[in-house]
């Protein structure tokens, strides 16, 4: 965080909010913003939809997310050095396609 307000940057520039994704949306499109904005609700829709049903989503070009059980553990406070109990859950994990890590 320090060596991002040294160089002049903000937080905001490396955060794209979903205003600005539907207006990207919209842009490449050609689609209304409205209509754009129906289409991004609706794929975030239809993901968590995928995810809790615990399916494996590829999209070509970007990669691929899929649904992993992270087992139950003990960790330890680094402040107070007490013992904590994490439940068993489920999570959702990303593996970049090549093409994507190429690009950056």
């Amino acid at each position: 965080m320090y060596l991002i307000r040294t160089i002049g940057l903000t937080l905001k520039s490396f955060i794209m909010t979903k205003k600005e994704l539907i207006g990207e949306i919209s842009k490449e499109t050609g689609l209304s913003i409205k209509s754009s904005g129906q289409a991004l609700n609706a794929f975030v829709g239809a993901f968590g939809k995928a995810m809790k049903k615990g399916q494996r989503i590829q999209l070509p070009g970007m990669g691929t997310f899929k649904v992993a059980k992270r087992s139950a553990r003990v960790v330890r406070n680094p402040r107070t050095n007490a013992k904590l109990n994490v439940p068993a859950k489920k999570v959702v994990k990303f593996k970049p396609a090549p093409a994507l890590n190429k690009g950056l």
